[in-house]
C-alpha cells in the first residue's frame, strides 16, 4: 500500500512543483478561486457552487445549473459522465435505473454509495434495501453535488466510494416562471414547467415534469417498448422578518412521482444482439414496472447569528414498485432462470427459442414474476453548524444527528403463460404472496462531528462518524400469505462502527494540494453475525492554474478488508438480496480534470474545452467462490467486474450571448462481467465504445430559446452491458427540438 501511496505523492508533487517552478500563474481575479475563504451554506445544499467543490480538504465536483442546462439531460448517466471518478454501466437507455459507481465502488443499481436529494437520504430503503430501483429524476433537479475521498465523511451510511446530493428546484428570490418543452425521435417528449416567488415572510415554488418516449426497441410482437414518466415537487416556505433578533425559517416539500415502463430484464444473445441489437424477444411481451414515489419533507432553520446556525429535516419517502416480468422458463419439469439461458444460448436452445417465440410451448412455460414490493424511508436529522474566527485563523464545527428507519416489504407472486405464434397467453395466475413474503426492516441511529481549522494557508478537517444500525428480517413464508406467523422465521443483525477521516488543504501561489484518509463502511444484511464492509481510503491531489490552464489530478487508493457482494437479481442472482464475503480487495486509480478556454481574450466569444480522466485499476487479494456465481470463480489478482479501467469525457463549447453550441465525447473502456485477469473472454466482456452528444441553443431574447439536442449522433451501434440477462445496447441516434421559456 505504502508503494502505492508514494507513487501518487512523486506524480502529484512533480505536477505541482511543475505548476510553481514555471510562474505562469497571473495574478487576476480568477486566481482567488483556489482560496479557501468560508462561505455560510443554505439549509440541505453541501457544497452550493464551484468556488465551494473546487475548495474543499477532500474531492468534490459541483454541476452546476448552467452545466445542466447546456445538454438539458433527463439521463443521470449522461449527466455524471463529466464527473472524474465516476464508473457506471446504461441498462435500459434513457436512465431510468442508473448502476453508478464510484471509485471502484460495485456500480449494481447504485448500492454502494450515499444517494440524497437535498441533504435526505432518497434510496428507497438506505439500509435494508438500498437497491435504487428509484431515482430522482435529473430533469427537474437544480444542481448536482458529488463528493468522494474524506470530504464525505459526514454523509453515510455508504463512505467508502462518495456521496451524491441532488438538490430540487429552489424557492427562488423573486418572481420566477419558466417552461421548456421538447420532442424528438422515439416519439419522445418532455415538459417542464416551475413556478415561484418570495415575500418578505414567505415564499413557494411548484413544479412539474413529464418525459416519456415510445422506446427504441423493437418487440418481435410488435408494441410500445418506451415509458411514462410524471414529477410534481411544491415548496412552501415562512421565514421571520428581516428585523428580527432570531432568523427562523420553515420549508415543507411535497413530491409525488409515477411511472409506468415496458422494460425488461431480458437482453439478447450475442449472434441476435450482432444481427439486430435493437431487438426485444416475443417473450418479454408482458414486461412492465409500474412505480410511484412519494415524499414529505419539513426542513427548519434556526440562525441565531451569521456564525451559529441549526437546521433540522424531518421526512418521510415511501415507494412502491411492481416489476412484472419474465423470470425464468420451464419445459419437461425443469425449470431455468433467463440470465444462464442468456449466457449460454447454446446449451439452452430449446428454452431460447420459447423467449424468442421460435418454437410455442405447453401452458405455463414461460414464468413471469411480479416483483411487488412496497418501501417506507423516514427520520429526522439535525446539523448543528458554528463557526468563529481567530488571528489568522479560521473555525468551524459540524455536529449532526441522525435517527433513521426504512424498510423493505415483499410480496411477490408468478403468473404463468404460454407463447403460440409468438404471443403471450396467461394460463395460469399466481397469489400474491406465494413467492416471497417477508419484511426487511433497519434502524439506525448516526451521529458525526467535523471540525475545520483554518490557519493562513493550510486547513485542516479531522472529522468522526458513528454508525448505530439494527437490521431484522421477517419472513412469513410463502405458504402464510394472511401474515399469521404460522411458519414464521426471523433474523436480526445489529453492528456499530466508528469511521474517522481527516483532510487537508494547502494553498501555494497559483495551485494547492490536499488529501486525506477515511474509513469506508457499507452496512451488512440482516444475516446474523454478518459482518460490515470496511475499508482504508486515501487520496492525494492537486488544484492548479496556469496560463489560463485549470484544473485537478487526483490519486486514490482503497484497500477493502473485507468486500461484500450482492446476490441482486439485477446482476444475474436470485435477487435475495442476500451479501458474500468477497475478501480482500484493492481499488486504486487516477483523476484528471482539465479546463481551457481557447477565447479567454475574445469580448464577444469563448471556446471552452473541457477533459475529464478517470484510471481505475481493481484487483481481488484472495480466491472464492462467489455466491450464485455472480461473480463466477475468484483467484487472486483477478480484477473487479462491471469496472473499466479507462474512461474520459471532452465538452468543447462556442458560447456567445445569442447562441452556444456544445460537442460532448464520452469514451468508455471495456470491462468484464465476471472476475479474471488478462484478455477479456468474448462471452464476458462488454467492447468499448465512443458516442458523441450535440446541444445547441439560439436565444432570441434573454427571456426565449430555441433548443437542439443531438443524443449519440453518430448513431453508434455499441452495448452497454450483459446484466440483468444478456447483452443490451446504448441509446441510439436520437433528434429533439425543443423551446425554452422564462421570465
Amino acid at each position: 500500500m505504502y508503494k502505492h501511496l508514494l507513487t501518487l505523492v512523486t506524480v502529484l508533487f512533480s505536477c505541482s512543483m511543475l505548476a510553481q517552478n514555471a510562474r505562469l500563474i497571473t495574478q487576476s481575479k480568477d486566481s482567488n478561486l483556489i482560496r479557501l475563504d468560508e462561505v455560510v451554506l443554505s439549509a440541505n445544499v453541501i457544497l452550493g457552487s464551484k468556488y465551494q467543490a473546487e475548495n474543499r480538504t477532500g474531492s468534490a465536483f459541483y454541476i452546476s445549473p448552467q452545466e445542466l442546462a447546456t445538454f438539458n439531460y433527463s439521463d443521470i448517466n449522461r449527466v455524471l459522465r463529466s464527473v472524474p471518478g465516476v464508473n457506471y454501466y446504461e441498462e435500459d437507455g434513457f436512465g431510468l435505473r442508473p448502476n453508478i459507481s464510484l471509485r471502484g465502488t460495485s456500480p449494481e443499481r447504485s448500492a454502494k454509495i450515499t444517494l440524497m436529494e437535498d441533504g435526505v437520504l432518497i434510496a428507497p430503503a438506505p439500509y435494508s434495501a438500498p437497491a435504487a430501483y428509484y431515482f430522482p429524476s435529473v430533469a427537474r433537479m437544480q444542481a448536482v453535488e458529488i463528493l468522494k475521498g474524506s470530504s464525505q465523511v459526514q454523509y453515510g451510511p455508504f463512505t467508502t466510494g462518495g456521496a451524491i446530493n441532488m438538490l430540487s428546484t429552489q424557492i427562488p428570490d423573486d418572481f420566477n416562471a419558466f417552461l421548456s418543452a421538447s420532442y424528438g425521435n422515439y416519439n419522445s417528449g418532455r415538459l417542464h414547467a416551475k413556478l415561484g416567488d418570495s415575500k418578505e415572510r414567505f415564499g413557494y415554488m411548484i413544479e412539474y415534469l413529464n418525459f416519456n418516449s415510445d422506446g427504441f426497441k423493437n418487440l418481435d410482437s410488435r408494441g410500445n417498448t418506451g415509458f411514462d414518466k410524471n414529477d410534481l415537487v411544491a415548496k412552501f416556505r415562512v421565514n421571520t422578518g428581516p428585523a428580527a433578533s432570531l432568523q427562523q425559517s420553515l420549508e415543507f416539500k411535497f413530491q409525488y412521482s409515477d411511472e409506468e415502463s415496458n422494460e425488461t430484464y431480458v437482453g439478447l444473445s450475442d449472434a441476435d444482439f450482432s444481427a439486430t441489437p435493437f431487438r426485444r424477444y416475443a417473450g418479454t411481451a408482458e414486461d412492465e414496472m409500474v412505480n410511484d414515489h412519494k415524499q414529505f419533507m419539513l426542513t427548519h432553520l434556526l440562525a441565531f447569528s451569521d456564525n451559529f446556525h441549526i437546521t433540522t429535516n424531518a421526512y418521510y419517502n415511501g415507494f412502491t414498485r411492481n416489476w412484472y416480468k419474465l423470470d425464468g422458463v420451464t419445459l419437461n419439469g425443469e425449470r431455468r432462470g433467463v440470465s444462464g439461458i442468456l449466457s449460454d444460448p447454446s446449451n439452452n436452445s430449446e428454452y431460447l427459442d420459447v423467449i424468442t417465440g421460435a418454437a410455442d410451448s405447453p401452458d405455463n412455460a414461460l414464468l413471469v414474476k411480479a416483483n411487488a414490493r412496497g418501501y417506507i424511508s423516514k427520520g429526522l436529522q439535525t446539523k448543528f453548524d458554528y463557526h468563529w474566527t481567530g488571528e489568522n485563523t479560521f473555525h468551524d464545527i459540524e455536529i449532526g444527528v441522525r435517527y433513521h428507519y426504512d424498510e423493505e416489504d415483499r410480496f411477490q407472486f408468478i403468473d404463468g403463460y404460454r407463447i403460440t405464434d409468438g404471443s403471450m397467453i396467461r394460463t395460469s395466475s399466481g397469489v400474491p404472496g406465494t413467492d416471497a413474503n417477508r419484511i426487511s426492516d433497519a434502524t439506525a441511529l448516526a451521529t458525526f462531528a467535523l471540525y475545520k481549522f483554518k490557519y493562513k494557508e493550510l486547513t485542516l478537517t479531522p472529522g468522526l462518524r458513528y454508525e448505530n444500525i439494527r437490521l431484522g428480517r421477517t419472513d412469513f413464508g410463502t405458504s402464510d400469505i394472511e401474515r399469521l406467523g404460522t411458519s414464521l422465521s426471523v433474523r436480526e443483525n445489529r453492528t456499530d462502527v466508528w469511521i474517522p477521516g481527516v483532510g487537508f488543504n494547502y494553498n501555494f501561489d497559483g495551485f494547492s494540494i490536499f488529501g486525506g484518509v477515511h474509513k469506508g463502511f457499507a452496512p451488512p444484511t440482516s444475516r446474523e453475525d454478518e459482518k460490515a464492509e470496511e475499508s482504508i481510503n486515501l487520496e492525494l491531489g492537486s488544484r492548479f492554474r496556469f496560463k489560463g490552464i485549470s484544473g485537478e489530478l487526483i490519486g486514490f487508493y482503497n484497500d477493502y478488508s473485507n468486500l461484500l457482494g450482492s446476490d441482486l437479481a439485477a446482476t444475474g442472482g436470485t435477487g435475495s438480496l442476500e451479501q458474500f464475503n468477497a475478501g480482500e480487495v484493492k481499488v486504486q486509480g487516477i483523476e484528471l480534470l482539465l479546463n481551457y478556454d481557447f477565447l479567454q481574450s475574445h469580448d464577444k466569444l469563448s471556446l471552452p474545452l473541457t477533459f475529464a480522466y478517470t484510471y481505475t485499476d481493481t484487483e481481488f487479494q484472495s480466491s472464492f467462490g462467489s455466491a450464485e456465481d455472480i461473480w463466477g470463480d475468484v483467484t487472486t489478482g483477478d480484477e473487479l467486474p462491471y469496472i473499466s479501467k479507462h474512461q474520459f469525457n471532452t465538452t468543447l463549447s462556442l458560447e456567445h450571448k445569442t447562441f452556444d453550441i456544445n460537442l460532448s465525447g464520452r469514451y468508455n473502456g471495456e470491462f468484464r462481467t465476471l472476475a479474471g485477469q488478462g484478455s477479456i473472454p468474448s462471452d464476458e466482456r462488454v467492447p468499448s465504445s465512443f458516442v458523441l452528444d450535440l446541444a445547441g441553443a439560439y436565444h432570441i431574447n434573454p427571456n426565449a430559446s430555441l433548443t437542439l439536442n443531438f443524443i449519440n449522433m453518430l448513431d453508434e451501434k455499441y452495448a452497454v452491458s450483459r446484466v440483468p440477462a444478456g447483452l443490451r445496447p446504448g441509446h441510439p441516434l436520437g433528434a429533439y427540438l425543443g423551446v425554452r421559456l422564462q421570465y
